[in-house]
C-alpha cells in the first residue's frame, strides 16, 4: 500500500505562506518518498506468506498491517516532537536508523519462528517510516509556493507510488517464490519449526538487504545534516489539534483520511488471496503476487495525471468522482468472476491515486498557524490502516467470503465521496479549493 502522507506542517515548521530556499532538497524528499512507500507495500507481500507460513485467518494475518500502522498512533506526535527538537535532516537520519533496526529484527524472529516477534519488528520498521514522514511531509509543502500544494503533494505522492509498484515486484520474487509440494498444515513439533524458518529465510534476507540500504541512506543524510537553511519550528500541542475536530471541514476530513487509509490498506493487502480464489482467476499465491504492482502502478499514473488535474478542477470534485469510481468498480469484482473481478479490484489502485493529498489539504485549508497542530490528528488518524483491515479480516473469517468483506472499504469510500462533494459546495475562506 501506499504509504500516506502525514500533514503539510507535521513537525511544525514555518508559518502559512512561507517556504524554504533549498531547491535541491526536493530530490532527497522524492528519494524518501520512494524508500517509505516501497518498505510500507511490501506488507501485501509478506502477508500471505506469513498467513501460510503460521496457518493464520485472515484476521490474524492482518494483524501485520494493524501493528505496522499502529505505530502512526502512537510514534506520530513523540516523532513530530523529536524532529523539531533536532531537525529536520537529524530527525531522518533517526527514522532511517530506526527503520534499519526494524528490518534486523526479522533475523531473531525467523531464528525463533514466532509471530509475535515478526510482528514486533513490523511495529519499529514502521515507528521509523512515521518520524521519515514526520520529515519530508513538511519539507514539501514548503519547497513551494502556497498556491500548488495540492499539485505539489500529489507528484511527490507519486514517487511514493513509484517504490509502492518496484518493491512489491521484486518482493514477490524473493518473498514468494515458488509453488511448494509442502505447506506449513503438513507439519506439526519441530518440523513444523523447522520448516518456517526455513521459509523465513527469504524474508529475512529481503529485509536484510533493506537494512543495508537505509544504512547507506542514513550515512548520506548524516553528511549533508547542515545543508538546510532557515529552519524554524513553532511548539504545538494534541489538546489543540483535538480542538480543530470541532471545525466541520477539518473533522470530516481526519475521518476520511482515517477511513481512506483503511480501504486503501485493506484492498491491497487482501489482493493475493483474492485472486487465488477459482472463482477469481485461481492462480498460485506466487502467480497473485505478481499482480499487486499493477494495483500501485494504478495509484502511480493515477497521481501524475492527478497533479496537472488538480491544477484546473475543483479537488472536491475529483475527489467525489474517485471516490465513487472505487465503489463501483467492488460493485463490479465482486458480482463477476474470472479476470472481470480480477482486473476491476485492481482497478481500485487508480481510484486511490489523488485521495489523501487531496483529503489533507482540503481538511488543513485556512489553518494557518494552526497547521501544525491538525498534521499531529491527521498523523493519528492513518491509524485507520491498522482498524479497517482488521474488521475486514473478520468479516471475511465470519461470513468465509472476501466479496462479502469488502463491503466495508466501500463504505468508506462513500462517507469520502460525501466529503469530497460537500468541499466542492463550500469553498474554503482563502479560496484554494475553488
Amino acid at each position: 500500500m501506499a504509504a500516506p502522507v502525514t500533514g503539510a506542517s507535521a513537525a511544525g515548521g514555518e508559518a502559512d505562506g512561507a517556504h524554504i530556499d533549498a531547491p535541491e532538497l526536493r530530490f532527497f524528499v522524492m528519494a524518501l518518498f520512494f524508500i517509505f512507500g516501497g518498505i510500507t507495500s511490501l506488507n501485501d507481500v509478506i502477508i500471505p506468506k506469513l498467513k501460510e507460513l503460521f496457518t493464520l485467518n485472515y484476521t490474524q494475518a492482518m494483524l501485520v498491517q494493524f501493528c505496522f500502522f499502529t505505530a502512526y498512533a502512537l510514534i506520530g506526535i513523540p516523532g513530530a516532537r523529536l524532529v523539531k527538537k533536532i531537525g529536520y535532516m537529524r530527525g531522518a537520519v533517526a527514522g532511517l536508523f530506526t527503520m534499519m533496526i526494524g528490518c534486523l529484527l526479522f533475523i531473531p524472529a525467523s531464528q525463533s519462528a514466532t509471530y509475535a516477534i515478526f510482528l514486533f519488528a513490523l511495529f519499529v520498521l514502521a515507528s521509523g517510516v512515521v518520524i521519515v514522514q514526520v520529515v519530508t511531509n513538511p519539507l514539501i509543502s514548503l519547497l513551494g509556493p502556497a498556491k500548488t500544494t495540492h499539485s505539489r503533494l500529489t507528484f511527490a505522492q507519486a514517487f511514493n507510488s513509484l517504490g509502492t509498484v518496484i518493491f512489491p515486484f521484486v518482493g514477490a520474487r524473493l518473498i514468494l517464490g515458488e509453488l511448494k509440494d509442502v505447506e506449513a498444515k503438513d507439519f506439526s513439533g519441530p518440523a513444523l519449526d523447522a520448516y518456517r524458518v526455513a521459509e523465513t529465510q527469504a524474508v529475512v534476507s529481503t529485509y536484510i538487504g533493506l537494512a543495508i540500504a537505509l544504512a547507506l541512506v542514513a550515512g548520506v543524510v548524516w553528511l549533508n545534516r547542515n545543508r538546510l537553511k532557515g529552519e524554524k519550528h513553532e511548539e504545538s500541542s494534541l489538546l489543540a489539534g483535538l480542538q480543530l475536530l470541532k471545525d466541520t471541514r477539518f473533522g470530516l476530513g481526519a475521518l476520511c483520511i482515517f477511513l481512506y487509509v483503511g480501504a486503501e490498506v485493506a484492498i491491497g493487502s487482501l489482493i493475493v488471496n483474492y485472486l487465488q480464489q477459482k472463482q477469481v482467476l485461481g492462480i498460485t499465491q506466487a502467480q497473485a503476487g505478481d499482480y499487486i504492482p499493477y494495483y500501485w502502478g494504478g495509484a502511480l499514473i493515477g497521481r501524475f495525471v492527478g497533479s496537472a488535474l488538480l491544477r484546473f478542477v475543483n479537488p472536491g470534485r475529483v475527489l467525489a468522482i474517485a471516490a465513487l469510481g472505487a465503489i463501483a468498480l467492488i460493485a463490479v469484482s465482486t458480482n463477476t468472476t474470472g479476470a472481470v473481478s480480477a482486473w476491476s479490484l485492481i482497478a481500485i489502485g487508480l481510484m486511490n491515486s489523488i485521495m489523501f493529498p487531496t483529503i489533507f489539504s482540503l481538511a488543513c485549508e485556512d489553518l494557518g498557524k494552526r497547521a501544525a497542530d491538525g498534521s499531529g490528528i491527521i498523523n493519528v488518524a492513518i491509524f485507520g490502516g491498522a482498524v479497517v483491515p482488521l474488521l475486514t479480516g473478520g468479516i471475511a473469517d465470519l461470513t468465509s467470503s472476501l466479496a462479502l468483506s469488502l463491503i466495508l472499504p466501500a463504505l468508506c469510500y462513500a462517507v469520502i465521496a460525501y466529503f469530497g462533494r460537500w468541499t466542492a459546495r463550500n469553498p474554503s475562506i482563502s479560496g484554494s479549493a475553488a
